[in-house]
């Protein structure tokens, strides 16, 4: 078994980073740079980095922001928010992004995925599905947009699928219904796209314990796991998390 990746996201708005619960009731958890930081040197695999307002404000992601963080930390990172051309993803990544990610103009462009694999290469593109239960869909999930405001009208599955086909290399998956709920991973829609897909995905949304990671790998079968107000208000650290998965028999790095 490869070994699991634990990823602490910072969802940025105006410089600061911030946690809520569905997408709603923002509250600051502290600087972006001196989190980043604390996380490069905590042990954790990679960051994300998501400008959440980025896209629904109608702006490209905070570049001077992004070039700060990328100075900072020695650990792969990934960003994300208002991502629509291939002059986006050159930005981001001269200014020191690993990888970018594209959810709202991927959706209503899927070209935009062959675009990017093509000339950068599927290994950074990751495309960020956020998904909603509704039954009327095949899946169960729908894939929504513009940082849980609007609906796609895309089957999660489906677009999932798609994406693949069209070049991403990772999906990070975050369940809408679960984010910010402290109430574990959505286990059912992650192993829904985890065992019909071939590339690798990151849950996010819902981690509360330690118990949600091992979880979220032995029955959702994620590649990584991501959370956010758990690791930044000291609820989990990532040491203890990592040491807690090895004795449960998963590997970790």
């Amino acid at each position: 078994m490869l070994a699991k990746r634990i990823i602490p996201c910072l969802d940025v708005k105006d410089g600061r980073t911030v946690k809520g619960v569905n997408f709603v009731q923002l509250r600051d958890a502290g600087s972006a740079l001196e989190l980043a930081e604390f996380y490069s040197s905590q042990g954790a695999d990679e960051l994300v980095f998501l400008d959440i307002t980025a896209t629904i404000e109608n702006r490209g992601t905070m570049t001077d922001l992004v070039r700060s963080v990328a100075r900072r930390i020695s650990i792969p990172f990934t960003v994300g928010g208002g991502i629509r051309t291939e002059d986006d993803v050159e930005r981001m990544l001269s200014a020191g992004a690993d990888k970018i990610s594209v959810n709202s103009a991927a959706a209503r462009n899927p070209g935009l995925l062959n675009t990017l694999a093509s000339r950068f290469g599927s290994q950074c593109v990751v495309l960020a599905l956020d998904a909603r239960s509704n039954p009327l869909f095949p899946s169960g999930y729908e894939a929504v947009l513009d940082g849980g405001r609007t609906p796609s009208g895309l089957d999660a599955l489906s677009w999932a699928r798609e994406a693949c086909d069209r070049g991403a290399g990772e999906i990070l998956l975050t369940s809408m219904d679960k984010d910010g709920t402290k109430d574990g991973f959505a286990v059912d829609l992650t192993r829904i796209i985890s065992s019909n897909i071939d590339i690798p995905v990151i849950a996010s949304g819902g981690a509360g314990k330690m118990e949600d990671f091992r979880t979220v790998f032995e029955d959702g079968m994620a590649d990584a796991a991501l959370a956010a107000s758990v690791f930044h208000f000291h609820e989990i650290d990532i040491p203890e998390l990592k040491c807690y998965l090895r004795q449960s028999g998963i590997p970790v790095r």
